[in-house]
């Protein structure tokens, strides 16, 4: 009974455990944590056998093949190139012992068991995730709105002068204005560091 309890308190139980912060150095995920790019935990979810690392720039998932193999995997999903979606939060029965938080990454599909005791704190990663894809999605819009408006203004140009009739220096100039524009639409548009957001929902 007392090995189980230990178990539970250590988030080396099947079902997770929430670890505070204080002990973030004393989990395999931090070695990879990229610092010297200012990446930080801001939540981290520990089994018997995997933990899931949540920083500003992406999910770390160190995957266990079994809680009794020191055999690891090394996963690394970064938000600005694997999408957050289909977030969901399934609470606790009166018989459960745990939570589930859900939701994909990308074309991945995660479904975290946590202990009923850190549902609070599970509940701020949910809202914390939803955030996160809200200003995925509607940024994903933007991107494409303004590259359809370049799009239609290029259009519109040509139908004005034939390249024929541009001086090759004002063509190049107009060249470079619309990499500088798409370069920045998006630079503007996707975003790689949801810091921000971590510590609206989790630092509150």
């Amino acid at each position: 009974m007392f090995g189980k309890l230990a178990a539970d308190a250590l988030g080396l139980s099947d079902i997770g455990a929430v670890i505070s912060p204080s002990d973030y150095n004393k989990v395999d995920a931090d070695d990879y944590i990229m610092h010297e790019d200012g990446e930080k935990i801001f939540f981290l979810i520990k089994s018997r056998s995997d933990e899931y690392c949540f920083t500003n720039l992406a999910l770390i998932h160190v995957d266990g093949a079994s809680a009794v193999s020191k055999k690891r995997t090394l996963r690394r999903y970064n938000y600005s190139t694997n999408r957050v979606g289909h977030v969901a939060l399934e609470t606790a029965g009166t018989v459960d012992l745990d939570v589930e938080i859900k939701f994909t990454l990308g074309e991945v599909a995660y479904s975290i068991d946590v202990h009923k005791k850190h549902l609070e704190q599970v509940k701020d990663l949910y809202k914390a995730l939803l955030a996160i894809a809200q200003i995925t999605h509607e940024n994903e819009h933007a991107l494409r709105f303004s590259q359809q408006s370049l799009e239609t203004a290029t259009a519109a140009m040509g139908r004005v002068t034939t390249r024929e009739d541009i001086p090759s220096d004002q063509f190049a100039k107009v060249n470079e204005y619309a990499f500088n524009w798409l370069v920045s639409a998006r630079e503007k548009y996707v975003v790689k560091d949801f810091g921000h957001v971590f510590r609206r929902y989790l630092e509150n």
